[in-house]
């Protein structure tokens, strides 16, 4: 089942992936010798364009640009499994699929030998997919319906022209179902995916991945339609395969159970970009990033009478058309300070979360003194609130005080330089913001100002 270096592989396909890039991976990338990486990702940026969707029309944000990936650099090691772990949104699954073409690109580099995937045609793309697969998520849409598995599988062999006939066709087909544990073969051959249950339809799928002899495995979160009583066999199966068919993974997924149990290495993704990233082992034991401290609290105790601290992240994650401004996770992050990038819609949405929580005699006294909030945008690094009509802009000051006062743990507070009464209203300026480089940290790297040795007078303690 090993790839055969024959013409219908691009020539230098068979050349070991080159150099280690100097991105976001510096400095750990630079210890792992060449030949050892599969595939070099350098500053790879996917975006999609909003403007002239019918969905862009309907929300009404034409010209608006989502950027699913961001800026990832990253090594991917042969042999390893690594994992692309984050909420909904994060962009892990756009990257998995950018790695083999399946989506375009907007700029960057996905170096594999000496070949360049994120400028590459169609036509050669395609000729390079019997080494680059795919495991999606949904075993149940991934298989014809109307295809049985003989042809379901073999079917990726025709059209690489892998095989003379149709007997080393099903020769062929047989060693994958036996490989993936769908044994007697022969029974399996001519059955429909209606007749398969959901694991043997998600063995059949990753039968159909490896039937060419791939290098590499992008497995987007492959056991999460799956029944708990299968879904250990189905990661058992795919560590099983690594070993004996030399299979590099990445593992796409939002569970960090199995990517504790799955992965070598684990990068954990906000907003489309890698906030931290190392050894599985080191990650769990000690996560440096507050947004990778708040995944790992939010598993669930397998004892639901034992009360554990969560500390969750406040919000949901943000829109990827308009990111924060500085560190992405800076609004939902309680340990955020001045550094960290603070802007005008963070003061509108402090002022919602306090006449939330302090009731409506609050928010009746106070929203009339400080409506300009509600309208205030990302990117304002000074903003001003006028006095309504009737008011004084010492009421509105008198405003922003009290709701200081009252929450002086506040994170947003951390980054306000002054708050000035004016003539006409209250001007609030917040210090500039700083975009978080990818550091070491121990034995990973982190994209957060609380490990950043510029910041080390100002920041709160790293808990």
């Amino acid at each position: 089942m090993k790839p055969d270096d024959d013409a219908t592989v691009l020539d230098d396909d068979a050349a070991s992936p080159g150099r280690e890039g100097a991105g976001g991976e510096a400095g750990t990338a630079s210890a792992v010798p060449a030949e050892d990486v599969l595939m070099q990702i350098e500053d790879l940026r996917v975006h999609f364009d909003l403007r002239g969707s019918a969905l862009a029309r309907l929300l009404g944000s034409g010209g608006r640009t989502v950027k699913a990936v961001d800026g990832v650099d990253l090594s991917l090691r042969r042999g390893e499994v690594l994992g692309l772990v984050g909420e909904s949104g994060s962009g892990k699954t756009t990257l998995g699929r950018a790695l083999l073409g399946l989506v375009g690109t907007t700029s960057g580099h996905i170096r594999y030998g000496t070949a360049d995937l994120a400028t590459m045609g169609q036509g050669p793309m395609r000729r390079l997919r019997r080494r680059l697969q795919m495991v999606f998520q949904d075993p149940h849409a991934a298989l014809n319906p109307t295809m049985d598995l003989r042809t379901a599988i073999g079917h990726p062999l025709r059209i690489q022209g892998l095989v003379n006939n149709r007997e080393e066709e099903r020769d062929r087909v047989i060693e994958a179902l036996e490989l993936t544990g769908l044994t007697p073969a022969e029974q399996f051959l001519d059955k429909l995916p209606a007749e398969l249950s959901g694991g043997q339809k998600q063995r059949a799928v990753i039968a159909r991945a490896i039937i060419c002899g791939p290098e590499l495995l992008v497995a987007d979160e492959p056991i999460s339609m799956l029944d708990m009583s299968v879904r250990n066999k189905i990661l058992e199966l795919m560590l099983d395969l690594r070993e004996r068919l030399d299979l590099t993974y990445v593992y796409i997924t939002h569970d960090l159970a199995t990517a504790k149990f799955f992965c070598d290495r684990v990068a954990i993704m906000y907003l489309g970009r890698i906030v931290e990233i190392g050894p599985t082992e080191e990650i769990f034991a000690d996560p440096k990033h507050p947004y990778t401290r708040a995944l790992l609290k939010a598993v669930p105790d397998p004892d639901p009478s034992r009360s554990v601290v969560r500390d969750l992240p406040r919000g949901e994650i943000p829109d990827a058309a308009a990111p924060p401004h500085g560190c992405s996770f800076h609004p939902r992050c309680p340990a955020a300070f001045g550094a960290c990038g603070w802007e005008g819609r963070d003061l509108g949405a402090m002022f919602e979360r306090r006449w939330l929580e302090r009731g409506d005699e609050v928010y009746r006294t106070e929203q009339p003194l400080v409506t300009g909030v509600a309208d205030l945008d990302g990117g304002m690094e000074q903003v001003s609130l006028p006095a309504p009509s009737g008011h004084t802009a010492q009421e509105v000051g008198e405003v922003l005080n009290s709701a200081r006062t009252d929450d002086p743990d506040e994170p947003l507070w951390r980054g306000v330089r002054a708050i000035d009464v004016t003539g006409s209203g209250v001007r609030v300026d917040f210090r500039e913001g700083v975009d978080p480089e990818l550091r070491p940290a121990g034995g990973v790297r982190v994209a957060c100002h609380l490990h950043d040795p510029r910041f080390n007078d100002e920041a709160p303690p790293a808990t």
